[in-house]
């Protein structure tokens, strides 16, 4: 009898972080449609060159295709850039958008304040649900309890939420949406 683990194929490794590329894929673009289409080219151009794929240690598919979908996501930043905007009368049929890019990046900017006033411990597990990782798979990589995984989430989200709104939330004081577990 063979006492080793069975691995999976570099094939199913994709398929299995494909929830984890979605979430990566917010990171570049917002609209639905155009996340499922990043994910589609990246998880393509993958598949195309699994062959070429090694595995280094455990992490290294994942590290593997986020490699590639940011490759992907410049390499059409480039090519939009290169390519004609059109005439002057197409330009003044287009609708102003909603938000402003600068309004999203002062938005990410507080977004990224707040995760860094975060406990590691609560951050790290806000940031591994948010890539898609199951609160199993979480719980596995935090050593601890999913139990306690679910509650570092929920303080962490209500810390962010009470800081994006402006409330000023310490992460030690007693009674705040953060409490050290």
């Amino acid at each position: 009898m063979n006492s080793e683990p069975i691995r999976p194929t570099p094939q199913e490794q994709l398929v299995s972080l494909v929830p984890a590329l979605r979430a990566f894929a917010r990171q570049f673009v917002r609209n639905g449609s155009d996340i499922d289409d990043l994910v589609q080219e990246a998880v393509a151009k993958a598949l195309a060159h699994v062959d070429r794929f090694e595995p280094r240690g455990p992490d290294a598919m994942k590290s593997w295709l986020f490699t590639i979908m940011r490759n992907t996501f410049l390499t059409q930043c480039k090519s939009r850039k290169r390519s004609p905007i059109g005439s002057v009368d197409d330009l003044a049929s287009l609708e102003v958008p909603v938000h402003s890019n600068q309004e999203m990046a002062l938005f990410a900017n507080d977004v990224r304040a707040a995760l860094k006033n975060l406990p590691v411990k609560h951050r790290k597990a806000l940031i591994y649900v948010a890539w898609g990782l199951s609160y199993e798979e979480t719980a596995g990589l935090c050593g601890c309890e999913i139990g306690t995984i679910k509650s570092r989430v929920n303080r962490a989200r209500g810390h962010l939420a009470a800081r994006l709104n402006g409330a000023n939330v310490s992460p030690d004081t007693r009674g705040s949406p953060i409490r050290k577990s």
